[in-house]
């Protein structure tokens, strides 16, 4: 089974793949974000040391992040293989990321990139809707709930996220040509880099990204 990276900008498809990636393969999703609120709730040395810069809203420093990512990946159902989404997001931490593999002698097998224009993904995301109370997410052309506003499932009044807003928007798509592009580069000169057009549909983009990694067998 593989061990993955998947790089994208914020809105590129993502989590959509991912989800399926997992379905297939039967490997973890790991999340930076969620990984470390675990290490906090479960109170890791690590963890401690997070939990009170991530209540300050300040950023976890690198050293932190790449030792509670090792600390995931040691875990038993990492041990077929690996789904990093969101991490590495620097050349520091691809950097750490693989001395801490070679270390417990492993290595990465494929970093897929879902590449996808600026201005799609701001099409896609402020476009997006969402239920407060189920979480399912419609888009206004693409894919509309049956009644104006409303979800399908409880017709709980659509919101869209605050992560979703034109703002927020521009400054994660800044950040991210800003520090996560220059991963690009760095594992294309590894031979690992294999990009996916992530404008076609989920089901196209899923293709491509099996054919990218193999059956799994």
């Amino acid at each position: 089974m593989p061990n993955v990276i998947l790089l994208g900008a914020p809105g590129a498809g993502k989590g959509t793949q991912a989800k399926r990636l997992v379905a297939k393969y039967g490997i973890p999703q790991i999340s930076t974000g969620d990984i470390l609120r675990e290490a906090v709730r479960n109170g890791t040395p690590l963890g401690q040391q997070a939990g009170p810069l991530m209540s300050a809203g300040k950023l976890v420093p690198d050293e932190l992040v790449v030792g509670i990512v090792r600390e995931r990946l040691k875990q038993p159902d990492c041990s077929g293989g690996f789904l990093l989404d969101g991490f590495p997001r620097t050349v520091p931490q691809a950097e750490a990321l693989e001395r801490s593999l070679s270390e417990m002698g492993r290595v990465v097998d494929a970093v897929v990139e879902l590449d996808v224009p600026a201005d799609l993904i701001r099409a896609r995301v402020l476009g997006r809707r969402s239920c407060p109370a189920c979480g399912a997410v419609y888009h206004v052309s693409d894919s509309p709930p049956k009644v104006a506003g409303a979800c399908n499932q409880d017709g709980s009044a659509l919101i869209t996220r605050d992560d979703d807003r034109p703002e927020k928007v521009e400054k994660r798509l800044s950040e991210f040509a800003a520090l996560t592009r220059s991963l690009s580069p760095w594992y294309a000169g590894r031979g690992l880099l294999r990009k996916v057009d992530g404008t076609a549909s989920p089901d196209a983009v899923f293709q491509q990204v099996v054919q990218v990694l193999g059956d799994g067998r």
